[in-house]
């Protein structure tokens, strides 16, 4: 909720709003914080996870294509429970069901929201910013965001669209 209202403080005092990705940072489930500036030069998957989804397995091609792509392609996961409550309580027991269940490596954002009125300012750009495919709110968990070398959305793939289909293949 504090960090949509500063997006529209932001707006109101007439700042520009970030034209690519690298505006914006994100906390990790150990609580780091992490600027996507960091990654210019790479490309990025952001994908909006959950633990007790039907697309949960998914997590384990997320980290087969981290592990094949992982030098050329950043790969974050935000996990929510904005649809149907499918996600753990805490960050700790997110962690540990990931790292228990799927051995991920790739980086975890902590718990965030992606849609309604706590939507995070990363994540209302990404279902604004223009891209091929569509724009508008996130329709349910696994929901994956390419972002290219320049920080740019380029494509969005619904969640039935798995990490290591063509799709997605094809432009990384």
């Amino acid at each position: 909720m504090i960090n949509v209202l500063l997006l529209f403080v932001g707006l109101f005092l007439n700042t520009n709003p970030p034209k690519d990705v690298y505006g914006f940072s994100f906390k990790t489930l150990d609580g780091k914080e992490v600027k996507l500036s960091k990654f210019k030069g790479k490309k990025i998957l952001i994908v909006n996870t959950a633990s007790k989804c039907g697309y949960t397995k998914q997590y384990e091609d997320l980290e087969k294509l981290h592990k094949q792509y992982g030098k050329d392609v950043v790969l974050i996961g935000f996990p929510s429970a904005n649809f149907g409550g499918q996600e753990l309580g805490t960050n700790a027991e997110i962690k540990e069901f990931c790292s228990s269940k799927f051995a991920t490596t790739f980086l975890i954002a902590e718990k965030s929201d992606v849609k309604g009125t706590g939507i995070t300012p990363l994540f209302q750009f990404l279902t604004s910013a223009p891209n091929p495919d569509f724009t508008g709110d996130i329709k349910w968990n696994f929901e994956k965001f390419l972002i290219n070398e320049k920080g740019q959305l380029v494509h969005r793939y619904r969640s039935a669209v798995t990490p290591l289909d063509q799709q997605i293949v094809k432009n990384l």
